[in-house]
């Protein structure tokens, strides 16, 4: 991708579809949107037209209220033709949460492998305690001694709250895999770092992007104690760059956030460059020693009140992680068992 890509993002669509109701964004191809329980308050649903029936690209998360819109759909504008097909892009409860109630209802499940076993693990492992391991990582990462002994005794989050149960069985897709559907061919571009073995779907100008390419606002890259000394950073970075080989300014990004928008190289440069810019921030602050928490300053524009810390303290690791990585930091487990991170 050149270095000189003017900014010049554009979205054909001022405004989203109601709930309930369809937007054409290509030939063959609707926009639906599912509200969400949390700061990001929805999500984004493509629904192809194969003919005899739908191909629905994720399927949002499992609550009343998105059961309730997608009975609205399927009964209205998607009515007359069965749902064969779910695509998954990713593992995350916003978009896998009603993909085994259309399995159940008949439904393929087409995802990648590590998709498919992370979301299904995930939904078997619920937990009323946070196990000690997590506890351990959150120490570790610098969370205040406050919020670690809330996480102790609350239930912690589960999957299975927002997920439903996930039948045996699923169709698999990788990078350089060709899938048709709605009367196009899509070859399958997998991206990491917001989630292990992200699928994007390109045909033509046309990009299913999932959160892999998000209008806006940056996907959370975050490190969990499912695999603390992880470099997803480095993994979204180098997937940016991978993607930004194929993306002209023609194509029309489908994505699971916001709007669809045209102008994906320029988008994907934004991308890399902030967080590498981030990363030079970073590594001038922690010239002198610093804990994760000391960092959000540096790295958020807002405020980090209870509901944002976890997410916030998983990305900030993540960026700290990355530079230690790369030798540019080193950490030391402070007298209260947290990271000290320092500059070389």
């Amino acid at each position: 991708m050149p270095d000189d890509i003017p900014v010049t993002i554009n979205f054909p669509h001022a405004e989203p579809p109601a709930h309930g109701e369809v937007t054409q964004v290509a030939d063959g191809i609707l926009w639906a949107r599912l509200p969400l329980p949390m700061v990001l308050n929805h999500v984004n649903i493509y629904i192809l037209d194969d003919g005899d029936g739908w191909t629905v690209v994720d399927a949002g998360i499992d609550t009343p209220t998105a059961r309730q819109i997608w009975e609205s759909l399927l009964s209205g504008p998607l009515a007359g033709k069965p749902v064969r097909r779910v695509v998954l892009t990713h593992h995350h409860p916003d978009h896998v949460g009603l993909v085994g109630w259309f399995q159940q209802r008949g439904a393929e499940l087409v995802t990648t492998r590590t998709a498919w076993l992370f979301a299904r693990m995930l939904t078997l492992d619920e937990q009323e305690t946070a196990p000690e391991q997590t506890l351990d990582f959150y120490a570790r990462a610098g969370m205040d001694a406050a919020r670690l002994d809330q996480r102790r005794t609350e239930r912690p989050f589960n999957f299975s709250d927002s997920v439903h149960p996930m039948p045996v069985g699923f169709t698999r897709i990788q990078q350089d895999d060709k899938i048709r559907i709605g009367g196009r061919d899509w070859d399958i571009h997998i991206g990491d770092g917001h989630a292990p073995e992200h699928a994007t779907l390109w045909s033509g100008d046309l990009i299913l992007a999932g959160d892999q390419i998000i209008p806006g606002i940056s996907s959370n890259i975050g490190v969990y104690a499912t695999e603390p000394d992880a470099d997803p950073l480095g993994e979204w970075i180098e997937s940016c760059q991978r993607l930004s080989d194929l993306a002209t300014p023609r194509h029309l990004a489908l994505p699971g956030h916001k709007l669809p928008f045209t102008g994906v190289p320029a988008r994907l440069r934004q991308l890399i460059d902030n967080h590498e810019n981030a990363l030079r921030r970073l590594l001038d602050f922690v010239a002198v020693p610093r804990r994760a928490p000391e960092c959000f300053p540096l790295l958020f524009k807002r405020t980090i009140d209870d509901a944002t810390f976890g997410l916030a303290l998983a990305e900030t690791v993540a960026h700290l992680n990355h530079l230690w990585h790369n030798g540019a930091v080193t950490r030391e487990l402070a007298e209260d068992g947290a990271w000290i991170w320092t500059a070389r």
